[in-house]
């Protein structure tokens, strides 16, 4: 017996990871575990989240994650709003959390993001400005070099 699944298990499996995707993208905001996304799908909790990373390089919740930073982004750059408030806007319940995260993604905290975000997009269309500030995930913001001048 071979180990692989059938194609059209593989693409039913594929197709139901894009939906839990969708779901991610459209209801960031909510309360999303990967149980309960999980669910809506009829897997298991471990089994989507190997099956997601396998698919899309990184776990549900460091994807959720990850669209949760990217509107932070979008919101500190209009300047309207504070970082706390930011942060339960996009859905995260924890401020700790929501920094750490945020600087792990974009190489510095979200108030030192709204501070310099503001000058820096300035008179840039949005879509380009979402696309030049887009997070780099897993970790992988750059180091930040000291001014040794």
């Amino acid at each position: 017996m071979s180990s692989a699944p059938a194609p059209a298990t593989h693409l039913r499996d594929l197709a139901r990871l894009r939906r839990v995707r969708d779901r991610i993208d459209r209801e960031y905001a909510q309360p999303l575990d990967v149980e309960a996304l999980a669910r809506g799908i009829g897997m298991s909790a471990g089994h989507l989240s190997r099956q997601f990373k396998l698919a899309f390089g990184e776990s549900p919740y460091s994807y959720l994650m990850t669209r949760r930073i990217e509107r932070a982004m979008a919101l500190l750059r209009r300047g309207d709003l504070g970082v706390t408030e930011v942060c339960y806007a996009v859905g995260c319940a924890s401020l700790g959390t929501f920094s750490t995260r945020f600087a792990e993604l974009v190489g510095r905290s979200p108030s030192a993001y709204r501070r310099e975000a503001a000058h820096a997009t300035a008179g840039m269309p949005s879509c380009v400005a979402r696309q030049v500030t887009r997070p780099i995930r897993n970790r992988e913001a750059p180091a930040v070099e000291p001014d040794l001048a």
